[in-house]
């Protein structure tokens, strides 16, 4: 049995992956399991999604704490405590991860010991799908990791998207990129070691007041301590020759990331802006921009 684990932000499509990756191993005739956690959701939040594919009938439930093959489709999330998407991951595992960084770049940087995998998919949806959609993207990536078939893949893709959209021009656009993105990867060979765990005891969750067994929004990780700008696509820029000071995109901003400045112009904080552009459809001047993230550099201007 192989067992995925994927690792996505609130809006990247982890649940459709782990479907997607799902329904092309049952339609090659295995026993498959498949389903999310999303915990407490919002866009941008972490979230995980779980995939057990066999050729044998499946008795395990719950979620995967030991996956042989983790797929992560940020890259930011490498660094986040609360994901944490290496742990438990088996010796001689797989871990894909969505960067435009090479395999030897990621193991170094994150001190990885298993077999990496990299491909720039959100860079293939701008280019391919005309917006940073990787959900068919990384399912195609975890289809070609496990070894299932391409007609398989392409079936699971329109039969899955079915399900969410009904424009067939963007589904077969789907289809065509989730194929590229498969054939672009080499054929892995898999050799974790299988654990099965023997005379597993019930655990028995005892009852916790609410201030335990609830986060509360102050604590570290879940306010303003917590960066929500460092896994941003794309980040508004304003241009203040434009700019009416109508306050507007102040008001709009989901975040309230936006402030004015001392001349009255609006500025935005780019440690918490999570680049959803709201401010720019609402500008009535369209004076804002969407910049394309690029490390350290944004210089790539999306028309808006």
């Amino acid at each position: 049995m192989l067992k995925l684990r994927f690792h996505g932000r609130g809006g990247q499509g982890a649940k459709v992956a782990s479907r997607i990756t799902g329904t092309a191993a049952f339609l090659e005739g295995c026993h498959v399991q498949d389903f999310p956690l999303y915990g407490a959701e919002r866009r941008g939040a972490p979230i995980s999604a779980f995939t057990r594919i066999s050729r044998g009938t499946i008795m395990e439930r719950g979620v995967i704490p030991n996956p042989d093959i983790t797929i992560v489709m940020d890259q930011t999330l490498l660094s986040d405590p609360q994901a944490e998407p290496l742990a438990g991951l088996k010796k001689n595992g797989v871990v894909f991860i969505n960067t435009p960084d090479s395999p030897a770049q990621v193991k170094d940087e994150y001190n990885i010991d298993a077999q990496v995998v990299t491909l720039d998919i959100t860079n293939i949806g701008l280019d391919m799908l005309g917006s940073p959609i990787i959900s068919t993207l990384a399912g195609a990536v975890a289809s070609r990791i496990v070894g299932i078939g391409e007609e398989s893949l392409k079936n699971a893709v329109e039969k899955e998207l079915s399900k969410i959209i009904t424009d067939q021009k963007l589904i077969a656009k789907n289809i065509e990129a989730a194929i590229y993105c498969f054939r672009t990867l080499e054929l892995l060979k898999i050799k974790t070691i299988q654990t099965t765990q023997r005379q597993d005891s019930v655990i028995r969750m005892p009852f916790e007041p609410a201030k335990i067994s609830t986060p509360s929004i102050n604590t570290t990780a879940s306010s303003l301590l917590k960066r929500t700008g460092n896994w941003r696509l794309f980040k508004p820029f304003w241009d203040h020759d434009v700019c009416t000071k109508c306050m507007i995109c102040v008001t709009r901003c989901p975040e309230g990331c936006i402030s004015l400045n001392e001349q009255g112009f609006p500025v935005a904080d780019y440690e918490h802006c999570k680049g959803c552009m709201i401010c720019a459809e609402e500008c009535p001047k369209k004076g804002i921009k969407a910049v394309r993230e690029s490390g350290s550099d944004s210089v790539e201007v999306m028309g808006t």
